[in-house]
């Protein structure tokens, strides 16, 4: 795995970084975004585009997101790899950390 996607895409679900992935790789949760560990290609073109920084390579996700590795990975569990996100579309159900999450405000 390569990139993380943390707790401030929480109730965002912007999707920007969708459209500069070249590879298809993040996929719509109910409540967040996330990057499938065997389909990222660690090409970073995500990261700039977040507009709340809620991306990062995996060895610098601030401490207070650490979880948030294990949340991209394991979300994937039952899906497997689709082989890219816009061939299974929005998936109506978020890692069990962020479900249980109160909704996230996203005031300026």
């Amino acid at each position: 795995m390569t990139y993380v996607i943390a707790q401030p895409c929480v109730d965002l679900l912007d999707k920007a970084c969708i459209e500069e992935c070249p590879v298809d790789c993040i996929y719509e949760g109910k409540r967040q975004l996330y990057i499938h560990p065997d389909e990222c290609v660690d090409c970073g073109a995500c990261e700039p585009v977040c507009p709340v920084e809620a991306i990062y390579y995996e060895d610098d996700v601030p401490e207070q997101w650490k979880d948030f590795y294990k949340v991209n990975v394991e979300f994937f569990d039952d899906l497997g790899s689709p082989g890219g996100a816009s061939k299974v579309g929005k998936i109506d159900k978020d890692h069990p950390i962020v479900a249980a999450l109160p909704p996230q405000s996203h005031d300026e």
